[in-house]
C-alpha cells in the first residue's frame, strides 16, 4: 500500500503532492474534467501510508489522487468527506492549512 510523494518547499509555504503507486502517469476523465497524474508534479519517492500521513501534518498545501491515500487522510481527520471530489471513481482531495 505505498504512495508517492514529492514534497516542495517555497519559504513558509510546503507543498505536498501524493498519488496512489497504481495512479502514477494515468490520465481520468470524467465529463469535461481531464485530470492527468503527472510524475512531474507526483513524483517522488515511493513510501507507505503512514509515513505520507506524517508528512501531510507537516505540509501546508496537499494535493491528494487515490482510494487509499485520500481514505487515510480522512479516517486521520485531514479531509472531511465531503471535501472530496471523485474522476472516473477516483478520490482527489486538497488542503490548504492557513
Amino acid at each position: 500500500m505505498d504512495v508517492y510523494v514529492n514534497m516542495r518547499k517555497w519559504g513558509k509555504c510546503v507543498l505536498l503532492a501524493t498519488c496512489d503507486a497504481e495512479l502514477l502517469g494515468k490520465t481520468l476523465k470524467e465529463g469535461k474534467i481531464v485530470f492527468h497524474v503527472h510524475e512531474k508534479f507526483y513524483k517522488g519517492p515511493r513510501v507507505t501510508l503512514e509515513e505520507a500521513l506524517e508528512l501531510i501534518k507537516q505540509s501546508t498545501i496537499v494535493n491528494m489522487v487515490g482510494h487509499k491515500i485520500v481514505q487515510k487522510a480522512i479516517e486521520n481527520g485531514f479531509v472531511h468527506p465531503e471535501a472530496v471530489l471523485t474522476i472516473e471513481g477516483v478520490p482527489h482531495a486538497q488542503i490548504v492549512k492557513v
